[in-house]
């Protein structure tokens, strides 16, 4: 279909189009499949009864009457500013815990990586899944792929010089945040504690769930994903109140039980806080949030996100509150 027929489309299906040029820009850039992604939430919808009694609700292609073409357009604008947020707190997250995993774990042996007593025995030992090879021997062929592919400068040097053996400081530059969430979480506890421990974080349960959390909305975001409505595939544990008490909103009354983006981000805005380079990025998130392109069909809350949590300490600039 053209863009003036795919236009013409939107506005049989009930969609408010007040400026053609406009709407077939924002085609040209985004596409038909991915704006009416942001227009689906408008979608009519109704209830029907199955033959065995049970019921289902049916979505119609039409949309809502009064539903407009801006709208979705808002949403779509909020969700890529979300993305941005998301990927800049990710590249601090992930470059402080790569070096706190490469000081406990140097401390121990420039190749702790390597050697089986850093790790516990589930990930050393055989499994079944993995042709009875170890879940640390996978890691390390994918290393060992990385390293091969890499044309950067320092894995040229330790390749021609040290035939290709890095030691854990420099091997840790080279994983991408899902090999460095896989490392974490087969660390033995007490080093995995260390680490956890360094942002604030009681568990190594916790802080495995969360690097896993952390890196699934990471590949999200980078993929330019809709993430702001996202029903998370991989969601971060809710810690108890005395565990964190920053977080003791995850568990009140009002939290859903369904988790939403917010519990990622209010997860990232903790560790974060032990980030020294972090300055602002809670106040950043928590006013996009309040500015949320809120409708008659969709608020805030599609995030997972209780207004009333947009004015807990852990949104606050506490680091300089500390400087203070």
């Amino acid at each position: 279909m053209s863009v003036d027929d795919q236009i013409d489309l939107i506005r049989a299906r009930g969609v408010v189009v007040d400026d053609h040029a406009g709407a077939a820009d924002l085609l040209r850039e985004v596409g038909y499949y991915r704006l009416t992604g942001y227009l689906y939430p408008f979608r009519r919808s109704g209830v029907r009864s199955l033959p065995d009694g049970r019921r289902e609700v049916v979505v119609d292609d039409r949309y809502r009457e009064g539903t407009s073409l801006a709208e979705a357009h808002e949403l779509l604008s909020f969700d890529r500013a979300l993305r941005v947020l998301v990927l800049e707190a990710v590249e601090r997250i992930e470059v402080a815990v790569r070096t706190r995993l490469a000081y406990a774990m140097g401390r121990l042996s420039p190749f702790a990586h390597e050697e089986p007593s850093t790790f516990t025995s589930a990930f050393t030992g055989p499994r079944e899944a993995h042709g009875g090879g170890s879940e640390h021997q996978v890691w390390l062929d994918r290393l060992a792929e990385r390293q091969a592919r890499s044309d950067e400068s320092f894995v040229r040097h330790f390749r021609e010089r040290y035939d290709g053996r890095m030691p854990i400081w420099v091997v840790t530059e080279l994983l991408e945040f899902g090999q460095v969430s896989r490392l974490y979480g087969g660390l033995r506890n007490d080093l995995a504690t260390e680490v956890a421990n360094a942002f604030d974080v009681p568990t190594k349960q916790l802080m495995r769930s969360w690097l896993a959390a952390v890196n699934y909305v990471r590949n999200v975001a980078a993929h330019q994903a809709r993430l702001f409505n996202r029903k998370l595939v991989v969601a971060p544990k809710r810690p108890t109140a005395r565990q964190v008490p920053a977080l003791a909103h995850l568990t009140s009354g009002s939290a859903p039980k369904q988790f939403g983006v917010y519990d990622v981000l209010a997860v990232m805005a903790h560790l974060l806080d032990s980030v020294p380079s972090n300055v602002d990025w809670q106040e950043r998130t928590a006013a996009l949030l309040r500015a949320f392109p809120e409708t008659t069909v969709v608020d805030v809350r599609s995030t997972g996100t209780d207004p009333g949590w947009l004015t807990e300490p852990l949104w606050h600039p506490r680091h300089r509150e500390r400087e203070g």
